[in-house]
Protein backbone atom coordinates (compact mmCIF):
# COMPACT_ATOMS: atom_id res chain seq x y z
CA UNK A 1 0.00 0.00 0.00
CA UNK A 2 1.08 3.39 -1.03
CA UNK A 3 1.08 5.77 2.00
CA UNK A 4 1.03 8.55 -0.01
CA UNK A 5 -2.23 8.18 -1.26
CA UNK A 6 -5.64 7.75 1.22
CA UNK A 7 -7.27 4.41 1.06
CA UNK A 8 -11.14 4.27 0.03
CA UNK A 9 -12.64 0.78 0.20
CA UNK A 10 -14.93 0.09 -2.55
CA UNK A 11 -17.84 -2.40 -2.58
CA UNK A 12 -16.22 -4.70 -4.58
CA UNK A 13 -13.64 -5.28 -2.16
CA UNK A 14 -15.06 -5.87 1.31
CA UNK A 15 -14.91 -9.55 2.64
CA UNK A 16 -17.62 -9.59 5.15
CA UNK A 17 -17.53 -12.70 7.81
CA UNK A 18 -20.43 -13.58 9.69
CA UNK A 19 -19.87 -13.78 13.49
CA UNK A 20 -22.41 -15.30 15.85
CA UNK A 21 -22.80 -13.66 19.28
CA UNK A 22 -24.89 -15.26 22.51
CA UNK A 23 -26.89 -12.73 24.33
CA UNK A 24 -27.22 -14.78 27.42
CA UNK A 25 -26.91 -12.22 30.06
CA UNK A 26 -25.33 -9.45 28.22
CA UNK A 27 -26.40 -5.96 29.23
CA UNK A 28 -29.08 -4.46 26.67
CA UNK A 29 -26.72 -0.86 25.51
CA UNK A 30 -23.32 -2.31 25.86
CA UNK A 31 -23.80 -5.52 23.71
CA UNK A 32 -25.77 -3.12 21.27
CA UNK A 33 -22.72 -0.67 20.86
CA UNK A 34 -20.70 -3.91 20.24
CA UNK A 35 -22.86 -5.27 17.48
CA UNK A 36 -23.24 -1.49 15.64
CA UNK A 37 -19.73 -1.10 15.78
CA UNK A 38 -19.08 -4.58 14.23
CA UNK A 39 -22.01 -3.94 11.65
CA UNK A 40 -20.30 -0.97 10.56
CA UNK A 41 -16.90 -1.81 10.33
CA UNK A 42 -15.45 0.22 12.66
CA UNK A 43 -13.35 -2.45 14.35
CA UNK A 44 -11.22 -3.19 10.78
CA UNK A 45 -8.16 -1.71 10.28
CA UNK A 46 -10.05 -0.55 6.12
CA UNK A 47 -12.73 1.13 8.01
CA UNK A 48 -14.16 3.73 5.30
CA UNK A 49 -16.94 5.78 6.92
CA UNK A 50 -19.48 6.25 3.47
CA UNK A 51 -19.32 2.59 2.38
CA UNK A 52 -20.58 -0.94 3.89
CA UNK A 53 -17.17 -2.89 5.29
CA UNK A 54 -19.09 -4.71 8.53
CA UNK A 55 -19.15 -8.19 9.50
CA UNK A 56 -23.01 -10.27 9.44
CA UNK A 57 -24.29 -10.61 12.72
CA UNK A 58 -26.13 -13.78 14.14
CA UNK A 59 -27.77 -12.94 17.73
CA UNK A 60 -29.11 -15.83 19.81
CA UNK A 61 -30.67 -16.05 23.09
CA UNK A 62 -32.56 -12.42 22.63
CA UNK A 63 -35.04 -13.22 25.36
CA UNK A 64 -32.11 -13.39 27.90
CA UNK A 65 -30.58 -10.17 27.37
CA UNK A 66 -30.34 -7.82 30.67
CA UNK A 67 -31.50 -4.30 31.69
CA UNK A 68 -30.10 -2.75 34.39
CA UNK A 69 -32.40 -1.07 37.14
CA UNK A 70 -35.76 -0.72 37.06
CA UNK A 71 -35.85 -0.39 33.14
CA UNK A 72 -37.74 -3.59 32.87
CA UNK A 73 -41.13 -1.47 33.81
CA UNK A 74 -39.16 1.85 33.36
CA UNK A 75 -38.18 1.98 29.59
CA UNK A 76 -40.86 2.78 27.06
CA UNK A 77 -41.10 2.08 23.28
CA UNK A 78 -43.54 4.40 21.24
CA UNK A 79 -44.48 4.38 18.17
CA UNK A 80 -46.91 5.99 16.05
CA UNK A 81 -49.50 4.10 14.01
CA UNK A 82 -50.07 7.28 12.30
CA UNK A 83 -53.82 7.74 12.78
CA UNK A 84 -55.55 10.24 15.41
CA UNK A 85 -55.35 8.96 18.90
CA UNK A 86 -52.64 6.04 17.40
CA UNK A 87 -49.88 6.59 20.11
CA UNK A 88 -49.34 2.93 21.41
CA UNK A 89 -46.50 2.55 24.06
CA UNK A 90 -44.97 -0.80 25.45
CA UNK A 91 -43.04 -1.07 28.32
CA UNK A 92 -39.93 -3.17 28.12
CA UNK A 93 -40.84 -6.52 29.90
CA UNK A 94 -44.13 -6.33 27.45
CA UNK A 95 -42.03 -5.89 24.66
CA UNK A 96 -39.84 -9.21 25.59
CA UNK A 97 -43.02 -11.14 26.49
CA UNK A 98 -44.62 -10.38 22.71
CA UNK A 99 -41.62 -9.75 20.61
CA UNK A 100 -37.80 -10.70 22.63
CA UNK A 101 -36.04 -9.86 19.07
CA UNK A 102 -36.84 -5.98 18.52
CA UNK A 103 -35.17 -4.95 21.92
CA UNK A 104 -31.95 -5.53 20.15
CA UNK A 105 -33.12 -4.72 17.22
CA UNK A 106 -34.23 -0.93 18.51
CA UNK A 107 -31.33 -0.77 20.57
CA UNK A 108 -28.64 -1.42 17.61
CA UNK A 109 -30.87 0.57 15.19
CA UNK A 110 -31.13 3.60 17.32
CA UNK A 111 -26.97 3.29 17.76
CA UNK A 112 -26.43 3.62 14.07
CA UNK A 113 -26.32 7.13 12.09
CA UNK A 114 -29.30 8.13 10.71
CA UNK A 115 -28.89 8.02 6.84
CA UNK A 116 -29.12 5.82 3.59
CA UNK A 117 -26.39 3.42 4.98
CA UNK A 118 -27.71 2.53 8.08
CA UNK A 119 -30.39 1.31 6.37
CA UNK A 120 -28.37 -1.11 4.32
CA UNK A 121 -26.58 -2.10 7.26
CA UNK A 122 -29.17 -2.90 9.88
CA UNK A 123 -30.08 -5.66 6.98
CA UNK A 124 -27.16 -7.43 8.05
CA UNK A 125 -28.48 -7.83 11.63
CA UNK A 126 -30.36 -11.40 12.35
CA UNK A 127 -32.11 -11.92 15.93
CA UNK A 128 -33.49 -15.23 16.98
CA UNK A 129 -34.78 -16.54 20.54
CA UNK A 130 -33.32 -19.97 21.10
CA UNK A 131 -29.74 -21.45 19.93
CA UNK A 132 -31.08 -22.53 16.50
CA UNK A 133 -30.91 -20.12 13.74
CA UNK A 134 -31.01 -20.68 9.67
CA UNK A 135 -27.28 -19.27 9.18
CA UNK A 136 -25.08 -22.21 10.82
CA UNK A 137 -23.22 -22.70 7.26
CA UNK A 138 -22.20 -19.03 6.99
CA UNK A 139 -20.98 -18.18 10.85
CA UNK A 140 -17.60 -18.84 10.91
CA UNK A 141 -16.56 -16.90 14.53
CA UNK A 142 -18.61 -17.08 17.48
CA UNK A 143 -17.95 -14.05 19.93
CA UNK A 144 -18.08 -14.44 23.71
Amino acid sequence: MDMNRTFFMRKEDRNPTWICIDATNKVLGRLATEIAEKLRGKDRPEFTRHTDCGDYIVVINAEKVRLTGNKWKDKEYVRYTGWMGGQKSMTAKEMLAKHPTRIIEKAVERMLPKNRLSREIIKKLKVYVGEKHPHAAQVKTVAK
